[in-house]
């Protein structure tokens, strides 16, 4: 019996409070203003839950942006300005901007993925190699030590070259002649070597 007087009290209550609510001379609830009664800086478990982790205090630093219903001044009248310029404009002229600043936007979109484009092919192309290190290792290699050139000769090379025709075999000739003889070998081998670069350096002179 008493939570059946409970019940038919709070139906009682409800039923009151939805005939005021309903009376024509009760203003409407939006138009209403929400005063915070309770503030307070510190953490409050209760709003943390209720607000699944926004808002973890109800300071006066934060009521007046989370009770707000109406924007700023300033923003309020710019928003009318803005719909009253955009009653005036006729559908058709309308219609004309919106495509003009629908090709615009369209342009400057494939501008961007232009750039964009360009500038991934840019960085593929600064780290592409465009040399080979072993190739490059190998000619420093030769040119500063000879390593991998051929010992052999070519034919007629040595003491058989004129002194009409001082090209660059003789000097080629002479100096792969000089690496493969040895310090004690005798004079008259080294002899036709040295005739061949002093030939060569007779026929050009100042090299």
């Amino acid at each position: 019996p008493s939570v059946l007087d409970s019940f038919a009290l709070l139906s009682g209550q409800l039923n009151t409070l939805n005939k005021v609510l309903k009376h024509e001379k009760t203003p409407l609830l939006r138009n209403q203003v929400i005063i915070p009664l309770v503030l307070s800086p510190d953490r409050d478990e209760e709003i943390m839950r209720q607000t699944e982790g926004r808002v973890p205090v109800f300071s006066h630093e934060v009521v007046p942006d989370h009770l707000r219903t109406k924007p700023d001044p300033e923003v309020e009248e710019q928003e009318k300005q803005l719909i009253t310029d955009a009653a005036r404009i006729s559908p058709d002229v309308a219609q004309k901007q919106i495509q003009s600043l629908n090709k615009m936007c369209s342009n400057l979109l494939e501008k961007i993925s232009k750039e964009e484009r360009e500038s991934e092919s840019g960085g593929l192309r600064q780290n592409k190699q465009t040399f080979n290190p072993a190739d490059t290792n190998a000619l420093v290699a030769a040119v500063a030590f000879g390593k991998g050139l051929s010992n052999r000769r070519p034919p007629g090379s040595g003491g058989s070259v004129q002194s009409g025709q001082p090209g660059a075999g003789a000097i080629i000739a002479a100096a792969s002649g000089m690496q493969q003889v040895p310090m004690s070998a005798a004079p008259a081998q080294q002899q036709p070597m040295l005739a061949g670069v002093q030939m060569a350096q007779a026929g050009q002179p100042g090299k």
